[in-house]
C-alpha cells in the first residue's frame, strides 16, 4: 500500500476548533463529481441523448459568442476578433493531490471534516448548475438526474455533510416542480440557483429571429434577475420555498458584464465578479418587494465578501433619505420658483440675457439641465418612488428586508469581513450577516485544512473579535438555516454538539 494513502495531519484549524465551545458550520464547500457515477444516472434518466446533453452543458460555461472555437483554440487576432472572454482556467487545485481527492470522494471529505475543522459541510457540487446550459428539452431531466445523483451519494454522510440542490429558473412554473422533486422526493434541504437568467429582448428577437440569426440571439439579450421588471410573475415560486422551509443559495457572478470582459486576464474579470451579481440579484428582490411579501425568505450570496452587504446597506438608506416619496419633491420641476429664478437671473446674468427674450419656461430648461424631464404629464406616485414595492416607510424597514433576509458569504482570509461587524459604521448600529465560506474545492484555497484557522487569524490581528468570529462560523449560519427550516440540524453533528453543550446559538 501506497504510505501516502494515510496521511497524518495535525492542522492548525484543528487545533482552534479544540478550543471553541460550539460547533463549526461552512456554508460552501465546493466537491467534484466523478463522471462515470454521474453519468450513469443521467443515463437512466434520458439515456445517450441527455449524456451529450450534459457533456455539452458542461462545455459551455464560457464558450464564445462569436466562434465555435474556445480560447485556446484561437488566435490571439481571433480573440480580438471575436472579443473572447478570457474564462476561468487551472480552477482546481491539484499540486495537494490529497485534497483533489477529497472533493471527488465523499467518504475522504467525511473522514478529514476534523482536520478541516468543521462539524458540518453545505456542499455544492461542480456540476450542480451545469443543467442551466441545457436547452429547454432537456434542462428539466438533467436536473432531476444530478440532483438524484446528489442526494444518493451524500446520503450516508448526512449528520456532517448536505449537497444543495440545483434549480432551475427560466420559468417560475419549472422551478417549482424541481424544488419540489428535490426536497419531497429526494429530501435534499439547500437550493442552490442562478441569481439570473439570459432572456431575449423581445423587440430585437421579433426581428431577428433566433433561428435566422443565431449570432444576433447570442448579444441581443438582459439579465431577468427574477424580483423586478421579470416578465413572469415569480411569486408563486418563493412562496413554495417558504412553505418548503428551504434556504436559498446563490454563488451569482458576472464575468462577461461591462467592466469584466477581458479577452487576456481572467484576473480582471474574477475581482469583485461574485459581489457584482450578487448584489443584482438581491437588489432585483428588495426593490421588487420580494423580501417585503416572503418575510421569512432566506438567501445565502456566496463568495462575494460581507462588506458588499454592508455599503449597499448603508446606500439604500442613504438614497432613501434623499429619494423618498417625499424628499424627492426637492427636486420636482414644478416646486421651482420660476418668478425667483428669473429676477435673479436678470441680477446676475445679464452677460447670458444678452438680445435673448426671457421665457421662464425656457429659462427653467436651459438653466438647470431638466430638459430630458417630461413635460406632458406629471408623473404618477409609482413613477417616483422607487421604493414603493419594497413598501420602505423608515430605515428600520430598509434593515428588515435587507439586513435580515440576506446572508454574505465570506471565505476565510477575507479581512473586508471586518464592515459586516463594524456596528460604529454601519446604520442602526447594525451587524450584517456575515456567513464563513470557505470555498475549499477552488483555486483560492490550497489546503482545505487551513481556512479555520485564517479566519481565527483575523481575531489575533485585531480585525474581528471572537464573539464575532463565533457569529461568522457558528451563529449566522446556525440562524439562515434554522430561520427558514427550525428542524435543519436534527441528526446531524450540530444538534449533537449543541445537546452536549450549554451553548445558545
Amino acid at each position: 500500500m501506497n504510505d501516502r494513502l494515510k496521511v497524518q495531519h495535525v492542522s492548525r484549524s484543528a487545533a482552534v476548533k479544540e478550543t471553541l465551545d460550539y460547533p463549526v458550520i461552512d456554508t460552501d464547500v465546493h466537491v467534484n463529481d466523478f463522471a462515470p457515477a454521474i453519468e450513469d444516472y443521467v443515463q437512466h434518466y434520458g439515456g445517450n441523448k441527455l449524456v451529450d446533453a450534459l457533456r455539452k452543458a458542461q462545455g459551455s460555461r464560457f464558450a464564445s459568442r462569436g466562434s465555435e472555437l474556445d480560447w485556446y483554440q484561437q488566435t490571439p487576432e481571433q480573440r480580438q476578433y471575436n472579443r473572447t472572454l478570457r474564462a476561468p482556467w487551472w480552477a482546481r487545485v491539484t499540486r495537494n493531490t490529497y485534497d483533489l481527492a477529497t472533493f471527488t470522494l465523499p467518504e475522504l471529505l467525511y473522514e478529514r471534516q476534523a482536520e478541516q475543522g468543521s462539524d458540518y459541510s453545505i456542499l455544492f457540487p461542480n456540476d450542480v448548475l451545469a443543467p442551466l446550459g441545457a436547452g429547454n428539452e432537456f434542462r428539466q431531466p438533467l436536473s432531476r438526474a444530478v440532483n438524484h445523483f446528489h442526494a444518493d451519494l451524500y446520503k450516508k454522510y448526512s449528520d456532517r455533510l448536505t449537497p444543495v440542490a440545483g434549480i432551475p429558473l427560466n420559468t417560475p412554473k419549472e422551478g417549482i416542480e424541481e424544488l419540489e422533486f428535490a426536497v419531497k422526493t429526494l429530501g435534499l434541504k439547500v437550493i442552490n440557483i442562478a441569481g439570473g437568467v439570459r432572456r431575449p429582448i423581445r423587440a430585437i428577437a421579433d426581428k431577428y429571429p433566433a433561428a435566422e440569426h443565431p449570432e444576433i440571439a447570442k448579444y441581443a439579450s438582459y439579465t431577468d434577475f427574477y424580483g423586478i421588471d421579470s416578465e413572469y410573475d415569480y411569486d408563486p415560486f418563493w412562496a413554495k420555498v417558504v412553505e418548503l422551509g428551504v434556504p436559498i443559495a446563490t454563488h451569482y457572478g458576472s464575468q462577461g458584464w461591462t467592466g469584466r470582459q477581458s479577452i487576456s486576464n481572467y484576473m480582471n474579470n474574477h475581482i469583485g465578479h461574485f459581489a457584482d451579481g450578487s448584489q443584482a440579484f438581491a437588489k432585483a428582490l428588495f426593490f421588487g418587494g420580494v423580501t417585503k411579501r416572503f418575510p421569512k425568505l432566506r438567501v445565502a450570496l456566496l463568495e462575494g465578501g460581507a462588506d458588499w452587504g454592508s455599503h449597499v446597506f448603508t446606500h439604500l438608506i442613504d438614497r432613501w433619505e434623499k429619494r423618498n416619496k417625499n424628499a424627492v419633491q426637492n427636486y420636482n420641476p414644478a416646486n421651482a420658483d420660476l418668478e425667483l429664478l428669473e429676477d435673479l437671473f436678470k441680477q446676475y446674468g445679464g452677460d447670458f440675457l444678452k438680445g435673448r427674450t426671457l421665457d421662464r419656461s425656457t429659462l427653467l430648461r436651459d438653466s438647470v439641465g431638466i430638459s430630458a424631464l417630461p413635460h406632458s404629464r406629471d408623473p404618477d406616485e409609482s413613477e417616483i418612488d422607487d421604493f414603493a414595492l419594497a413598501g420602505i416607510e423608515s430605515v428600520e424597514d430598509i434593515k428588515a428586508r435587507w439586513v435580515d433576509s440576506f446572508y454574505f458569504g465570506s471565505e476565510a482570509d477575507d479581512r473586508t469581513v471586518a464592515a459586516a461587524f463594524n456596528e460604529r459604521v454601519n446604520p442602526l448600529n447594525t451587524k450584517i450577516n456575515a456567513i464563513w465560506s470557505s470555498d475549499v474545492g477552488h483555486w483560492d484555497v490550497p489546503d482545505l485544512t487551513e481556512p479555520l484557522a485564517e479566519s481565527w487569524d483575523l481575531v489575533e490581528q485585531g480585525v474581528i473579535s471572537a464573539a464575532d468570529f463565533k457569529s461568522l462560523v457558528f451563529t449566522n449560519p446556525y440562524r439562515l438555516y434554522t430561520e427558514a427550516n427550525p428542524n435543519f440540524f436534527a441528526g446531524t453533528e450540530v444538534e449533537r454538539k449543541l445537546k452536549s453543550k450549554t451553548v445558545q446559538p
